[in-house]
């Protein structure tokens, strides 16, 4: 397998579980429905794990532009390989966006809130303060980054005699569920433009009765917080490790 299939098909399975623990959650009549936040953030981040699990070897498992451009940014990645690790990244996530849309068919019919529909594919504000939101989204991804660089320091894996390192994705799955639990409340926790941007597309295109706005008016914040945040989050552990 080439690095950008193992991107496409690993972002892939992140945005067909992320996307999908949404979708149980918020349309009506699932089993889900009504599970709150803290399912949200916990099927969020075994998705991260699963993911990165399963093409961790293969590409590194990036399967986020702020990740590819951060590492690229601190000499840690070939800017060469960026635009084809960030168009499978891209793919992945719209056609993962289809495939909840797949699965929760008859729920989409079922829910009458827009509002919902979209929250299934992509994030937006509990409150919309544009700056607010840059901000939240800046931070919460530079706290991502930096703490998957600490647990990829190959010092810590060296340390950890091998098992260390067996454990690194579901460790980088934990990081996605503590930021989702304490920074995701006001912008729903982006830090990942392909997460955003391809659901979202996925939702324009999608014949979904009664869907509303895809919301492009605040489709910028999720791609440029997420971006500026991975280059502070990299550089940051470039300095002091």
């Amino acid at each position: 397998m080439s690095p950008y299939l193992a991107e496409f098909v690993g972002t892939l399975i992140l945005i067909t579980l992320g996307d999908g623990v949404v979708a149980n959650v918020v349309l009506r009549g699932t089993k889900g429905n009504n599970g709150g936040w803290i399912v949200i953030t916990a099927g969020w981040g075994l998705a991260v794990t699963v993911a990165v699990y399963a093409v961790f070897s293969v590409s590194g498992a990036h399967l986020n532009p702020a990740v590819t451009v951060g590492l690229a940014t601190t000499g840690g990645f070939a800017w060469s390989m960026v635009p084809g690790y960030l168009l499978a990244q891209l793919a992945g996530a719209t056609l993962g966006g289809v495939l909840v849309w797949l699965c929760y068919r008859p729920h989409f019919e079922a829910t009458e809130d827009p509002e919902s529909k979209l929250a299934v594919f992509c994030t937006g504000p509990a409150v919309r303060s544009i700056p607010d939101n840059v901000a939240c989204e800046v931070i919460a991804t530079a706290v991502f980054v930096f703490g998957v660089r600490g647990i990829l320091n190959p010092d810590n894996l060296a340390e950890g005699s091998g098992f260390f390192a067996g454990l690194a994705p579901f460790l980088i799955g934990l990081v996605v569920f503590s930021i989702g639990i304490s920074l995701g409340g006001p912008t729903g926790y982006a830090i990942n433009p392909a997460r955003d941007l391809g659901p979202r597309i996925a939702h324009q295109l999608l014949p979904i009765s009664k869907k509303g706005s895809s919301d492009w008016g605040y489709a910028w914040v999720p791609i440029v917080g997420p971006l500026v945040g991975g280059i502070i989050g990299g550089g940051l552990y470039e300095m002091l490790f």
